[in-house]
């Protein structure tokens, strides 16, 4: 071997060697250890970068690997699996809110209509309240239909009470009307079942505004 190539391979191992101590020294090799979890993961440093071992970082939290087409999915113990089905929402679905504030609001209406009526003295003539009462009953039925999450199970039979109360208390009036029974023209004032709805109201108003389901007794 000539002198001019013994020269060329020393300045080559001389390069590699070199080359061999920068790679090193920009991949530092540390450790992750987690609070509370016995073992550790390895981790490389390079350039400045902390990268993780995600075979050793599973290990680590008792975690499983999978892998979804370029994705890898880590699923730590206590959190639902990648596939899994999403979890049900909670409080009132909006299209059920929507139909029960409008449900509420029919009712008003035909409330409204028939305090009138009374305090007025009208006589309160068989059917005529009907379309009020027909148009609650249709509202009712879109809230109904419109029921999905727990919360909407449990506050349409509030509705259904509100609105059974609401017919009950025409009924009543309606009868003493029609049998020429007097009645004072304030006395929804002191009618419990009026007071019961009025209450009952003000309750599923409170829920609308929290967009959850609260009983607190008063529509029962």
């Amino acid at each position: 071997m000539e002198v001019s190539d013994k020269k060329a391979y020393r300045t080559l191992a001389i390069f590699c060697g070199l080359l061999l101590a920068f790679t090193l020294a920009a991949q530092q090799s540390t450790s992750l250890v987690i609070t509370g979890q016995k073992g550790y993961a390895k981790v490389v440093q390079v350039q400045g970068h902390n990268y993780v071992d995600i075979d050793g970082l599973a290990r680590l939290t008792n975690g499983s690997i999978s892998f979804e087409g370029n994705q890898i999915v880590l699923a730590l113990p206590g959190t639902p699996a990648s596939d899994s089905s999403s979890p049900q929402p909670v409080g009132f679905s909006k299209q059920f809110l929507a139909a029960g504030i409008e449900a509420m609001s029919r009712v008003r209406e035909w409330h409204t209509a028939l305090k009138t009526g009374i305090e007025r003295s009208v006589p309160l003539a068989s059917g005529w309240l009907d379309a009020d009462q027909q148009q609650a009953r249709e509202s009712m039925a879109l809230a109904s239909a419109a029921v999905s999450t727990d919360s909407d199970r449990s506050a349409y039979p509030l509705l259904v009470n509100v609105w059974n109360n609401m017919k009950a208390l025409t009924d009543k009036y309606v009868q003493l009307s029609q049998s020429q029974t007097y009645f004072a023209p304030d006395s929804l004032q002191s009618d419990p079942l009026d007071q019961q709805i009025v209450t009952c109201g003000h309750s599923l108003s409170a829920m609308a505004a929290a967009k959850q389901f609260i009983d607190d007794g008063s529509c029962q």
